[in-house]
């Protein structure tokens, strides 16, 4: 086992070399946030961190789809630098950015770039200045299924655009069949799940099927669930729970939660093959991504119609939202500790044992300046 982490960490170090290289995981969880931690293999792993003039308390939530890249950092952190403790509450995008509006948190965690209106309200706790989007993590949003007797499925955007819409309502339905030629499909209803709570994982999942199916999904993209029907459950978590508990269920959630035996779909694209949901088949996606914010805001325009052999289309970036100016200055040591460290090459090393895949070069390289730069 220890030399399978070895050898994880190597990749994962080795993939900051590369531009592009880029992927992740969403939004909006009922979990309890994150504390201090650590231990003697941590403290070593750590030793390179600057700690500065960190101390205290800082709190963030938002996104639950990087809790778990969260977590691994936290735990390097602050065994490192023991004089902070760091509360990360996973309560979804949507609720994430409100909070930090609201002077609430010191940051907050968001699978959406901020929208006009958010950066708007975010001067009024960032004197003289504003919230920015710093891309931290990326990876694939995978879409979970619980049909029994089928280990392998395919479908394309129309088909999970219908299916989700609650036009295609029975596992063994035409459309799904012809997409899978030679698996007996059970006749069995489908119970599709979607976030009950604001997220960006929905976000970009319906930026997917907007974008893959316009004529089969006449809704518009957002955190907000809007089609009709279906059943909803509360974050990430809370999906994933009820596909791996629910006969006949899908839903769509970061590939980090699709553990414990949950399967996840394989999406028909233009290439020859249907993609796995792998970090380095959404790194082939993502690594078109273009930087579209302006000064020292980092959004990114993201492919989810790519045509590459191997590209998975349904991918996200979380970005840490965190002022350019006038952020606080008991919590300003700690906050631009922390974000360096995870900007760092040691802080993006960790994501690979963590289900997640660091940012492209060229982008973490523009984060840790900004990082620098906060005021």
């Amino acid at each position: 086992m220890k030399l399978q982490r070895m050898n994880r960490r190597a990749l994962a170090l080795g993939a900051l070399a590369v531009t592009g290289a880029l992927a992740l995981t969403a939004c909006g969880s009922d979990d309890t946030g994150t504390g201090t931690g650590g231990d003697a293999s941590a403290t070593a792993q750590a030793g390179n961190i600057d700690c500065g003039d960190a101390k205290g308390q800082l709190q963030a939530s938002g996104s639950s789809a990087q809790k778990n890249a969260i977590d691994a950092w936290v735990k390097q952190y602050t065994a490192a630098c023991k004089d902070v403790q760091i509360n990360y509450n996973p309560t979804g995008s949507g609720a994430g950015i409100t909070a930090f509006t609201q002077g609430q948190t010191a940051f907050a965690g968001s699978d959406s770039a901020l929208k006009p209106e958010e950066v708007e309200a975010s001067k009024k706790v960032c004197t003289d200045g504003q919230g920015i989007d710093l891309p931290m993590v990326g990876g694939p949003i995978a879409v979970g299924f619980n049909v029994p007797g089928v280990d392998t499925l395919a479908l394309d955007a129309p088909t999970l655009a219908k299916i989700f819409d609650n036009k295609i309502t029975n596992w063994n339905d035409p459309a799904i069949a012809k997409l899978n030629s030679g698996t007996d499909l059970p006749d069995l209803k489908i119970q599709a799940f979607h976030r009950s709570d604001e997220s960006g994982t929905t976000d970009n999942f319906t930026k997917y099927l907007k974008a893959a199916a316009p004529k089969d999904w006449k809704y518009e993209p957002g955190k907000s669930w809007e089609a009709e029907g279906g059943q909803s459950a509360q974050g990430s978590s809370g999906v994933a729970q009820q596909v791996k508990q629910t006969s006949g269920a899908i839903s769509y959630f970061e590939l980090s939660y699709a553990s414990d035996g949950i399967k996840t779909v394989d999406i028909k694209t233009e290439a020859t093959q249907p993609v796995k949901a792998t970090i380095d088949n959404a790194t082939a996606a993502i690594g078109a991504a273009k930087v579209v914010g302006t000064g020292k805001d980092l959004a990114l325009e993201l492919d989810y119609t790519p045509s590459a052999e191997g590209a998975y289309p349904i991918v996200l970036v979380t970005y840490e939202i965190v002022c350019d100016k006038g952020n606080k200055a008991d919590t300003l040591p700690a906050t631009k500790s922390f974000l360096n460290y995870m900007a760092s090459e040691e802080g993006q090393g960790q994501l690979a044992e963590a289900g997640y895949a660091p940012m492209p070069q060229e982008i973490i390289t523009k984060v840790r300046e900004t990082v620098s730069s906060l005021s």
